[in-house]
């Protein structure tokens, strides 16, 4: 999955969830039933993720061009520095 298709499916987690909760509290007030509210939102929760977690083409549509192996070995890697935690005080 591309970073565009990571942002697709956490807006599309928000919007879905926050949807059936809404549907959901609105049929259990409508209908004064705890259970109805809870089987609406269990059941919104189960389609957000049917549609979320698995990975669909559609999330895949942006791919990353990768740097050419041979392309790699003419830049240096990047060196660990380590920073010392002691801090030196002077006297005055």
């Amino acid at each position: 999955m591309d970073w565009q298709g990571q942002k697709l499916v956490e807006q599309l987690m928000q919007i879905l969830l926050v949807i059936s909760g809404v549907v959901a509290v609105v049929v259990g007030y409508a209908t004064e039933s705890f259970r109805t509210m809870m089987l609406i939102y269990a059941g919104g929760v189960v389609l957000t993720t049917l549609i979320t977690v698995p990975n669909w083409p559609f999330y895949n549509l942006h791919h990353l061009k990768w740097l050419d192996p041979s392309e790699a070995e003419k830049h240096p890697k990047p060196q660990v520095v380590v920073a010392s935690s002691k801090k030196k005080f002077s006297k005055k």
